[in-house]
């Protein structure tokens, strides 16, 4: 079985401006640089003749590169899961149609259709079970960070990523890029 996601992988800049974010909350499993990204569809285990399937289907679709900017942080979790912090990216609009045309891409390969709510977002740290999202250090993080921005920028490249997982967490390996229409293409 091959586990695999679909990606946007922001600039060196961006990824290193969510770098200086990963401190002041003790255990949490920040991100590296090369798993900063955002995650536009979700595919996970599959049989490697459906992994070939997918990445075809990828490789043909054709759509604009989004251009979007940091836009605040939060956090996901609670319910006995492990929270998240995560940097959010607006305007949400072209992100939303790219995960949709990403999402009718992977069904016409065989996968059945996202039914989470899609909320960009990039993950930059990964909170043990018994840090709950209300702890003081996690309340602090998110009010240091509430208005974090940045100047636009494009993200030009889809990505089907394979991920490892391995008892440090999951590391990943780019399968597939596949060019976004940026300027003049993107009509």
């Amino acid at each position: 079985m091959i586990r695999l996601f679909v990606a946007l992988r922001p600039p060196a800049q961006i990824r290193d401006a969510l770098l200086d974010l990963e401190t002041d909350v003790d255990d949490a499993r920040w991100q590296d640089e090369d798993q900063l990204h955002l995650t536009l569809r979700f595919i996970g285990e599959v049989e490697r003749v459906q992994a070939e399937d997918i990445a075809a289907a990828l490789e043909v679709l054709r759509a604009p590169a989004p251009t979007v900017q940091l836009a605040g942080v939060g956090a996901f979790g609670g319910r006995g899961r492990s929270g998240q912090l995560w940097a959010g990216l607006d305007p949400r609009g072209s992100l939303a149609a790219l995960h949709r045309k990403v999402d009718q891409t992977c069904v016409r390969a065989g996968l059945p259709p996202e039914h989470r709510a899609f909320v960009p977002h990039m993950t930059v740290a990964r909170l043990p079970r018994r840090l709950p999202l209300g702890a003081p250090e996690v309340t602090a993080w998110l009010r240091r960070h509430a208005a974090l921005t940045s100047d636009p920028f494009t993200l030009d490249r889809l990505i089907l990523y394979r991920s490892h997982l391995g008892p440090t967490g999951a590391s990943y390996e780019a399968v597939l890029a596949v060019p976004l229409a940026t300027g003049d293409r993107a009509h």
